[in-house]
């Protein structure tokens, strides 16, 4: 690993618990990962442990398989070559795009200087603009100076915290897939923290959720999704509800018993191990059940969401449970109205009932 974190504790005197608890992470040289949860969570405190901003309480973080930081040791954040892109941009007014970029760049003799500056506009597609000053800029040419500035002494780690948070959020998914590929370009190590899971989804390689302190899962984007490690990751990424359900054993296959019907097949990444029949929650994404008029089964809509090419149904069944459903936006259906639905369930995820 490039960047390895291991059973990494940060702590402040007037905090009782620890604002980060025993996380565990790394990255492959080249790799984006990305660290997501509510405000308060402890990502940001993370990012700056690994920075050097704070002090590891416990545990180790290694950079190029040398330790940086542990509780007997600290580098200090300047030793680190460690880039640093922050939300509010922190370019210097007074000074063109170009004298931004080459700030960090003092100590390369001239020719250098300058033709490292030309090399990381034209990455992040700023050539035309290099003496312009950042209020002649949108604020995505002014994120992406910020990136040219973090990148231009080629820094071994890129830290980017919620750095799309001050711009629109129409620009935001867009912005971050252009920085996505310019990273990949410069084949840059990078660690982002952000609230959005559209962002997280755009950009990581690998995406952490985060809440208390603690890492509940270090993972791809399509194994968060389909496949969460614990009830707290199945609730914060994406849309899906829990239902009741009841585990059994038929021809060697588990199925489990739902308002919706019996699914088969069970992904369960947190049920103890051993199969045990009985109660249990099952996730429903909303991408599970299929709107279909023919289905026996009828639910009633009670909120709706226009999605643009869908609509986000919250649904009521018969017998109290809610489901979600995306359903393509010309079955515009009234709120009150009932309709058809099936569960499509490629990964059923069981969790011990609530």
């Amino acid at each position: 690993m490039f960047l390895d974190v291991d059973q990494l504790c940060v702590s402040y005197p007037k905090r009782t618990n620890p604002s980060v608890d025993r996380v565990s992470l790394g990255l492959h040289a080249g790799e984006m990962g990305v660290l997501i949860g509510s405000s308060g969570c402890g990502k940001t405190s993370l990012l700056r442990a690994v920075a050097g901003l704070e002090q590891a309480s416990a545990g180790e973080i290694r950079l190029a398989q040398s330790v940086v930081s542990s509780a007997n040791e600290h580098v200090a954040p300047e030793a680190r070559q460690i880039g640093m892109v922050f939300q509010d941009f922190a370019l210097f007014p007074h000074l063109t795009v170009h004298d931004n970029v080459s700030f960090g760049l003092n100590k390369q003799p001239p020719v250098q200087r300058e033709a490292r500056v030309r090399e990381v506009l034209a990455l992040v597609g700023l050539s035309t603009s290099s003496q312009r000053y950042p209020h002649e800029l949108s604020g995505g040419q002014q994120q992406r100076v910020a990136l040219a500035r973090a990148l231009a002494p080629k820094p071994q780690l890129l830290l980017l915290d919620e750095p799309f948070s001050n711009l629109d959020v129409e620009l935001r998914e867009r912005l971050a897939l252009e920085v996505r590929s310019i990273l990949k370009e410069a084949q840059t190590t990078a660690l982002f923290v952000t609230h959005d899971q559209m962002e997280a989804f755009a950009i990581g390689d690998v995406i952490g959720v985060m809440s208390e302190g603690r890492l509940h899962q270090w993972d791809d984007a399509y194994t968060l999704y389909h496949r969460p490690a614990t009830r707290f990751v199945a609730e914060f990424i994406g849309h899906g509800v829990f239902t009741p359900a009841t585990l059994r054993k038929e021809n060697n296959q588990i199925v489990a018993n739902t308002a919706m019907g019996d699914l088969m097949d069970v992904a369960d990444p947190v049920w103890p191990l051993g199969f045990s029949e009985g109660e249990c929650d099952v996730l429903l994404r909303a991408d599970d059940i299929v709107h279909d008029d023919d289905a026996p089964v009828k639910a009633e809509i009670i909120r709706k969401s226009f999605r643009g090419s869908e609509f986000l149904y919250t649904l009521r069944l018969k017998t109290g449970e809610l489901v979600m459903a995306h359903v393509p936006s010309h079955h515009d259906h009234k709120l009150g109205e009932w309709i058809g639905i099936r569960a499509e369930v490629d990964h059923v995820v069981t969790f011990k009932r609530a």
